[in-house]
């Protein structure tokens, strides 16, 4: 949905719910404010956060007719109920959820920072990470001297020749500089695991962000060369030496992002699928210099790999070979400063957050270490801090309830799909064949993470967030030329988030996301399928949206359908293309159709059916949809939870910034968007035809 830890993804995999699709993931280096240890704020949490219920009256505004507006009608005391506090950029149902399982993670982690000797191996490794992390004192008197071994290697290095072992030193520490490397499912066949080489090195959320035209965008880049400045200057550069060194940081990433592929474009799996044998991409960059890369990278032997964007990387070699040795090493010195921000002393981390947070999303302020340092703990010790999480958090019969609302919309769809009159049986036999194919993962894994090799110390906390991004590189790229592993998950489980892989054809829900109020006990089924069904729903559609459509059953890209159908569909997302791309998000900026196309069809056919799978579970049940609760039918209160999914209160920085660089379309036109394309809505409330909530043509894919 919107929240999730950061991730390495490969070209085309992607977080469906997530800030940024794993497909979009690798276009830029763009940071984000991250936990840290920096302040001194709050070092034990009060127990303030409680869980906003299923069904929230409070958030509905009963003055608004819900035929004109149902967001507002919904969700209009949300707002006011929710001021956006100082250290968020946004309060929505995400936040909320996001706050309360934090909170819970950090009652685990102080545990288990406290605890002795006697502690088993993965209580030591959680708690000493955190206990590191929350140590702003000790972080503070290392000043820079644990950062001194690779800011010598930077400064030591005499030619571009030289560059890659230290690039991919960099890299396997999580520092991105120049391009991305990893490991992916091989699109056109799905058992095999290949390595990756795409597009990366960006310090602006994405390419864009350098050519933009206007009064704002011109300011942001000013706003970046000075903070870029401001970094170096605090590592010790002269003030006049680092303003020249900023400029030229700015201008040679302004070079790559000229050869990057467009976001929109990079939704397309076909354009970022371009796999060559290693003979034929060592004609593209230097084979020797790419083989002393690999080995730093900790990469195994490659036979191919996925050149998935091959204009960028031959750019990127024309400019190496030409570019200034001291302008490297600047741009080198300022990614490793802001990629370490978060661990080193408050000046820095200060500075980096006044730029990715304050200036870029509208954050004042940071949040509170311990928040921080316990998602901290959940990025590089997910399955370990997970296992606890699960054992305390998530309910026993929570699993099951989550199956059978899976089967009962699986079910929807497969009768949607029989009856759809736009799709030939051709096609309809393809697309059934796919449904029954997608592997449901609810929870947690079956088979947890082993950290065995993962050191860490309760006194440092630089050297376990690059050990522990050493680890999950490694492990990463260990799988290149292994059969894949089925089981494994791409979450943690507390995230509060869910995704949909079109290379494993498997639908992700994590513990973190099956709590209220997308998914709560207290409620009846309308809710918590107007809640949760709509997200299984949302998922579930993804393998038949845009992308999804492009791989068949076995996660192979491969074109199943008839060009007669592909027609009619692309027909059909055109409707929502130009129905989204008519919103305007904040200021003079619209929704781009074309990026949130994926995201907006899965909202509209997730919704429609979470939907239908209700009806038939009310008809199995015996439920009388008439019968009011809290004053409303069992619809009712469906799309009322529907849209209560997406009552928000966010900055304008924040929506701008994720108009330009997200996947997802604004909370609020995530409500309305799909539910005026809802055939059960007006039934529901009694709506007109040609009222706001019921236009005389409307969009449907699924």
């Amino acid at each position: 949905m919107k929240k999730v830890q950061a991730v390495k993804p490969g070209p085309g995999q992607r977080l469906v719910f997530a800030m940024a699709t794993l497909l979009l993931a690798t276009a830029a280096g763009a940071q984000t404010p991250a936990p840290n240890a920096t302040d001194n704020k709050s070092a034990k949490p009060a127990e303030i956060y409680k869980p906003i219920p299923g069904f929230d009256a409070s958030s509905l505004d009963t003055s608004v007719d819900p035929c004109n507006d149902f967001y507002k009608f919904a969700c209009g005391k949300f707002a006011a109920n929710h001021p956006i506090p100082s250290d968020q950029p946004e309060v929505d149902q995400f936040y909320a959820l996001y706050n309360v399982n934090t909170q819970s993670l950090n009652g685990i982690l102080t545990k288990a920072s406290a605890a002795g000797s006697g502690r088993a191996p993965n209580e030591q490794k959680i708690g000493d990470y955190y206990k590191s992390c929350m140590d702003a004192d000790v972080i503070e008197s290392k000043g820079l001297a644990p950062l001194r071994p690779l800011l010598e290697k930077i400064d030591s290095l005499q030619s571009v020749s030289d560059i890659a072992p230290l690039i991919g030193e960099l890299q396997r520490n999580g520092i991105d500089v120049f391009f991305g490397y990893g490991e992916q499912q091989d699109f056109k066949d799905a058992s095999k695991q290949i390595a990756f080489i795409d597009q990366g090195g960006l310090g602006l959320p994405e390419r864009d962000y350098y050519f933009r035209t206007g009064a704002k965008d011109e300011t942001v880049r000013k706003q970046y060369v000075e903070h870029v400045a401001k970094m170096l200057t605090l590592a010790g550069t002269p003030a006049e030496k680092a303003r020249k060194d900023a400029d030229a940081v700015m201008a040679f990433e302004t070079t790559l992002a000229k050869s990057s592929m467009p976001i929109t474009d990079r939704r397309d799996p076909e354009k970022v699928y371009h796999l060559q044998t290693l003979a034929t991409f060592n004609q593209t960059v230097d084979a020797d210099s790419f083989d002393e890369f690999r080995k730093a990278i900790r990469s195994p032997q490659i036979s191919e790999i996925n050149n998935a964007n091959p204009e960028f990387i031959t750019t990127l070699m024309a400019t190496l070979r030409s570019a200034d040795l001291d302008t490297l090493k600047a741009y080198m010195r300022y990614h490793l400063l802001t990629g370490a921000a978060n661990r080193l002393p408050k000046r820095f981390d200060d500075e980096n957050f006044d730029f990715y947070g304050r200036i870029l999303t509208g954050q004042p302020e940071q949040s509170p270490r311990w928040k921080r340092c316990s998602n901290a703990v959940n990025g590089a010790l997910g399955e370990a801090l997970g296992q606890v999480y699960v054992e305390q958090y998530f309910a026993g019969d929570s699993k099951a309830k989550m199956l059978e609302m899976v089967h009962d919309i699986e079910s929807a769809m497969q009768r949607d799909i029989q009856q759809i009159d736009w799709m030939s049986p051709a096609t309809k036999v393809k697309a059934e064949e796919k449904l029954h194919g997608i592997a449901n993962k609810i929870g947690y894994p079956d088979k947890w993470r082993d950290y065995t090799t993962l050191a860490i110390k309760g006194d440092d906390a630089l050297g376990n967030k690059f050990r522990a991004n050493a680890f999950e590189n490694d492990r990463q790229l260990n799988k290149i030329g292994k059969p894949v592993d089925h089981s494994e998950w791409g979450m943690t489980p507390p995230t509060v988030n869910a995704y949909y892989d079109p290379s494993m054809n498997d639908i992700n829900f994590p513990a973190g996301i099956l709590q209220p109020a997308f998914y709560d006990q207290r409620q009846d089924d309308s809710v918590n399928y107007g809640h949760i069904g709509a997200v299984i729903g949302h998922e579930l559609t993804h393998g038949f949206d845009d992308q999804g459509r492009k791989f068949d059953a076995k996660g192979n890209m491969e074109d199943w359908w008839t060009p007669e159908d592909a027609k009619k569909f692309e027909a059909r997302t055109d409707c929502l293309v130009n129905e989204y791309g008519s919103f305007t998000a904040v200021d003079d900026v619209k929704v781009n159709g074309k990026l949130t196309l994926g995201e907006n069809t899965a909202d509209n056919g997730g919704l429609l059916l979470a939907y239908l799978a209700y009806l038939e579970r009310a008809k199995t049940d015996k439920i009388d949809l008439n019968a009011k609760v809290n004053g409303y039918t069992a619809p009712q209160r469906f799309y009322i939870a529907y849209a209560q999914n997406w009552c928000e209160n966010s900055r304008p920085e924040v929506i701008r910034q994720q108009v330009l660089t997200d996947p997802h379309s604004p909370d609020h036109f995530r409500a309305n968007g799909a539910i005026v394309n809802q055939p059960g809505f007006a039934g529901a409330f009694g709506c007109k035809k040609s009222s706001p909530m019921v236009p005389a043509n409307s969009c449907r894919v699924w």
